[in-house]
Parts: structure tokens; sequence; C-alpha cells
């Protein structure tokens, strides 16, 4: 067993794109991943269910801020799952996938951690191509449950997010952080924390961070527009991190 689990995480540190092909052969079924918890968001009266400003900051904050907090970056979702194959259709706000600075990988892909000999290995990338998308991240994983963490896009928002897993697996939410933390941590500032110019979602500093310390991130980071106005201090004194 150990051998077989090695394999696959060999090749999704080593081949992660190649685990990108079309729909599994065998039937999945699929869930919102809300259902599972989504970390990463300080609010939850959002006027659109990935926001990270909430709705009542409209008109308050600068428009560059309040457009820039439809954009999902660092939001994640943590699950456990005995799925052998792992799939995700993704739904983007903006045709504009990429930057002319920044692959679109970063800007609009999803990214795949699992847990493996206490840490977290990179698994695979959901490469966008469209404002929808599909990708199959994982097939033939050997049976077990695992833990899993699924960032979204970093310059982009997304309408939806689901995963598929092969019928008759389970998949529950992770549970707490394995520091304990109850508490996040929240991140303020411009493009960089926002996750400029990562090639992928879970290489942005924030989720580094993250999963470095085992405990829930915020990322607060606006480009261009970290100046910490009145408004926007406010939003801050009303989380408890």
């Amino acid at each position: 067993m150990k051998r077989k689990l090695l394999r696959w995480v060999g090749v999704g540190i080593g081949l992660g794109m190649g685990l990108l092909s079309g729909a599994a052969e065998t039937p999945l079924k699929w869930l919102d991943v809300r259902e599972l918890g989504l970390e990463g968001r300080g609010w939850t009266n959002t006027e659109m269910p990935f926001d990270r400003l909430p709705a009542s900051a409209q008109g308050k904050v600068p428009e560059a801020v309040w457009n820039l907090g439809h954009h999902s970056a660092g939001e994640a979702v943590r699950f456990v799952t005995d799925a052998t194959t792992l799939e995700v259709r993704w739904e983007l706000t903006s045709a504009n996938l990429a930057m002319p600075h920044m692959p679109a990988t970063g800007v609009s892909g999803v990214d795949l951690y699992v847990r493996h000999r206490g840490g977290w290995r990179w698994l695979a990338t959901g490469q966008p191509r469209a404002q929808t998308n599909s990708a199959a991240l994982a097939t033939g994983l050997p049976a077990g449950n695992r833990e899993f963490l699924l960032y979204l896009p970093l310059y982009n928002g997304v309408r939806s997010v689901s995963l598929g897993v092969n019928a008759g697996a389970a998949v529950n939410p992770a549970g707490p952080w394995r520091s304990g933390a109850a508490k996040p941590i929240v991140f303020y500032g411009t493009s960089i924390t926002q996750g400029g110019c990562a090639s992928r979602p879970g290489m942005a500093h924030v989720a580094l961070v993250g999963r470095k310390l085992e405990c829930p991130t915020i990322n607060l980071g606006f480009s261009g527009s970290g100046r910490m106005e009145p408004a926007l201090a406010d939003l801050l004194a009303e989380l408890d991190p």
C-alpha cells in the first residue's frame, strides 16, 4: 500500500499537469464545495457566494477594491474522502483567464493538495481553458481516506465550484486544522498579498503560510489598492483573527 501511495503522489508532484484529462470513465457524483465548508472568507453576508467582502462594503470602499473583492483569492475547501477519482468543475466570472505577466493557472485555475506523511503535497492543478471548466485532477488513487485541500483562483472570481468523486465514495469536511487554531490569520495588502504573480493558487504566500502553520488564513490582498482606507479599516475591525 505504501508503495502505491508513493507512486501516485510522486506523479502529482512531478507530472501534475499530466493528470488533467477528460471526464472520468466511471460515473461521478457531484457536490457543491460550499457543502464542505468554504475556508478563507471573513464574511458570509456577501453579494455573491465566493466574494471576499460583505455586501455592505459596496459604495463604502473604493470601486477598485470592491471589484477585486469578487476574486476568490485565498478561498479553499478542505475535505476528507476515500474517492479513487477526483474531478472538479468551476465557472469563472470573467473570460480574461490570464494576464501578460501571470499565467492562467494562477489567475483562474484551481490547485489540489493532499496530506501525505504529515505534510501537504501538491497533487494537481486544474488549468482553465474557458469560463466554464472541467478537469480530472486524479484517477486510480489507492483505497483509503485522505485529506485534500483545493484552492480557488487568485485573480478571477467563481460563480460555482463542484467536486466530482466516484459513485459510492464518502466526502466529508476535514474539521479543525492540526494546529488546533480556531481563529484565522488575516493578511491585508496589495498585489503580492492577493497572489501576484504565483503560477498557481497554492503558491501564493498566504496559502504557503497557512499550510506551514496548519491554520486558517484570510486573504484580503487587493492588487494596487491596499491603501487602508477608513472604510476598509472598519471592515477589518469586524473580524476576530
